[in-house]
């Protein structure tokens, strides 16, 4: 859906630019290992039909989803490009995830019986992964077990064990002891790898996220999952030395934007919004801009001090965040009816990140992208 067809002045603009960008700087980064963009949750709130096509054109390997509804979607789309699913998903979705030609995740012993079952139901030869836990304790083979996994996986002439991974827990840490826990991690990984009969051993060896590709050099193996970098963010600033080693860097691929919709002056001591929570401290324009914590602009933002930007100049809230609604204090600025509003991005020489949103919001940069609400038109741009 575009701007132009949508009947509210609010959208989301995703930069085909920037995305291709941070996909080259960080194959720079990778060198030979491969990159997995993971495009779960709508593409980390950016729209799944508009990044996926061009993750794979800028050079990813694979893309990776976590349920098969998201991988059948992409499928229907026309992604040919390998997929893999990130969990096991319930044996009444294995048929549709096979129809769909989707790598699976086996997690457990009891998700390789399923699995064997439905491949041979299936017929052909279909790719599975094996996720081994190290530590993450969410999902994953034990490794005491993981020989009984693969010996049951092994009996089957339908099932193509093609990869074996594990998932960080703390790759973003910048403490002593988070650091020593990831590599504690790698060390377990590769203890499973060393246990395993070579003639048993998956092709694809994989352990990085985002993180953990851009701080661990040992864990780039054949196949990197990226996720939040490639949407322009670092997980942890500590990050940044990869790039910076590479001469490379991140742009932010999604952009909130809006148009002021309303204008009116607004006496000294009026508390406008829902609660009447702040008065103004003097007359003041107050601008109305159409777009709420329904679309993804969280309410707690107003106590945060959160702002706006509106001819490169930032503005405070005036009020609280409604559903569909905020209120915008310019001052004595004479902001008129039209005037683009950024919420996120950047405008002139200021830009309001969506790491300063999770600030303020006390939370993460990943929750506040996924967050940006489905009835927001998103925009492929440049």
């Amino acid at each position: 859906m575009s701007s132009a067809s949508s009947h509210r002045p609010a959208w989301a603009e995703i930069s085909a630019s920037a995305l291709r960008a941070n996909v080259v700087a960080l194959k720079s980064v990778l060198g030979a290992t491969a990159l997995c963009g993971v495009v779960k949750a709508n593409a980390y709130g950016h729209g799944v039909e508009l990044v996926a096509p061009g993750v794979l054109a800028a050079g990813a390997d694979s893309l990776a989803v976590a349920t098969v509804d998201e991988g059948v979607e992409l499928r229907e789309a026309g992604v040919t490009a390998p997929i893999l699913l990130l969990a096991e998903v319930p044996s009444s979705s294995l048929g549709d995830a096979l129809a769909s030609s989707l790598t699976l995740t086996v997690g457990s012993l009891a998700g390789a019986r399923d699995v064997l079952e439905a491949a041979s139901q299936a017929a052909g030869v279909h790719p599975v992964h094996l996720k081994v836990d190290t530590g993450m304790h969410r999902m994953g083979v034990a490794p005491e077990d993981l020989n009984e996994v693969l010996d049951l996986l092994a009996s089957s002439h339908h099932v193509d064990v093609e990869g074996i991974y594990t998932h960080f827990s703390v790759a973003d840490g910048p403490s002593g002891d988070d650091r020593g826990f990831t590599r504690h991690q790698i060390e377990a990984f590769d203890a499973v790898l060393a246990a395993t009969p070579v003639h048993r051993r998956p092709r694809v060896a994989h352990l990085a996220n985002s993180a953990g590709a851009l701080g661990y050099e040992q864990a780039r193996r054949d196949l990197a999952r990226v996720g939040l970098a490639m949407y322009g963010y670092l997980p942890a600033a500590w990050l940044a030395g990869a790039l910076e080693e590479h001469h490379v860097t991140l742009t932010p691929v999604l952009s909130l934007r809006a148009k002021v919709v309303a204008v009116r002056r607004v006496a000294a001591g009026e508390r406008p919004s829902y609660g009447r929570r702040r008065a103004l401290a003097r007359d003041a324009n107050i601008v109305t801009v159409p777009f709420g914590y329904a679309d993804g602009f969280p309410r707690r933002l107003f106590d945060a001090g959160a702002e706006v930007l509106i001819n490169g100049r930032r503005y405070p809230l005036a009020g609280s965040v409604t559903m569909d609604q905020l209120l915008v204090d310019v001052g004595d600025d004479p902001v008129v009816i039209g005037e683009d509003v950024v919420l996120l991005g950047r405008q002139g020489d200021e830009q309001i990140t969506a790491d300063e949103w999770a600030e303020h919001a006390q939370t993460i940069t990943w929750e506040i992208l996924c967050g940006v609400g489905a009835r927001v038109p998103r925009v492929l741009v440049d």
